[in-house]
């Protein structure tokens, strides 16, 4: 399984980056977790448009979906250039109808409701989900395949229930958008402490912090980590790749 960074902000991209967005590949299937505002431009630096085989998203902030948009219309010009592909699936929560209905554009994109109570089988992966602690409805996923797994927490403050949804993953995508010092459990969102308090908990091979803040020593949120997690620690950046 293979694991690149596309976008790792928060709430909008910093200039020439992108915020959330994370290409999942496994035997030349792959899957792109999230499309926020710039995921696009640095996607095709890594697959082009009519490569990707499916899209889930977490939720339908703006940080996380702003590229769908520019991803249909992307994938209706290939098409219109010659190139072959079919209906791409996107993945998401129906519980906000209006959003959901964007992810069906004409014969380029087809919206398909995930159930979070099942497990969701997608090429050589399952997709198990956990409801998180937001001001919208989001959701965490467990990407298993070939006895590989990667957690990817989405949006959310600390909740206990991630801790068995995390155990012994090879690999942790932990949204850190606060220092140590910070409280983010009103705004729905975690910080240092809590991504390596998790991963300590939860018996993590290693840990990626992303969502970053947009302020500080973003240094400062992996040391600060590193206090209760002594495993592999890594700040998400554009490009990261990894094989597990």
């Amino acid at each position: 399984m293979q694991v690149t960074i596309v976008g790792h902000w928060g709430g909008y991209p910093k200039v020439d980056e992108a915020s959330s967005g994370y290409l999942i590949e496994h035997e030349g299937f792959r899957i792109l977790l999230d499309c926020g505002s710039g995921v696009l431009s640095k996607l095709q630096r890594f697959v082009q448009p009519e490569m990707l085989n499916g899209v889930i998203l977490s939720h339908y902030h703006p940080d996380h979906i702003a590229d769908i948009g520019v991803l249909q219309h992307a994938r209706l010009i290939r098409g219109l250039l010659g190139k072959e592909m079919e209906c791409l699936p996107i993945y998401g929560h129906s519980s906000n109808k209006q959003e959901f209905a964007k992810l069906t554009y004409k014969e380029i994109t087809k919206g398909i409701a995930y159930d979070p109570d099942e497990v969701l089988k997608l090429g050589p992966f399952t997709i198990s989900f956990l409801q998180t602690n937001h001001p919208v409805d989001c959701y965490a996923m467990r990407l298993e395949a070939d006895g590989y797994s990667i957690v990817y927490t989405a949006d959310t403050s600390f909740k206990e229930e991630l801790i068995p949804f995390s155990q012994k993953a090879n690999l942790l995508l932990c949204e850190c958008n606060f220092y140590g010092n910070q409280d983010g459990r009103q705004a729905g969102h975690m910080t240092s402490m809590d991504g390596g308090k998790l991963a300590h908990a939860a018996q993590v091979e290693q840990l990626i912090l992303t969502h970053l803040p947009h302020y500080g020593d973003i240094q400062q949120l992996k040391v600060e980590a590193a206090t209760l997690f002594k495993g592999s620690i890594l700040l998400a950046q554009s490009g990261l790749n990894l094989k597990l």
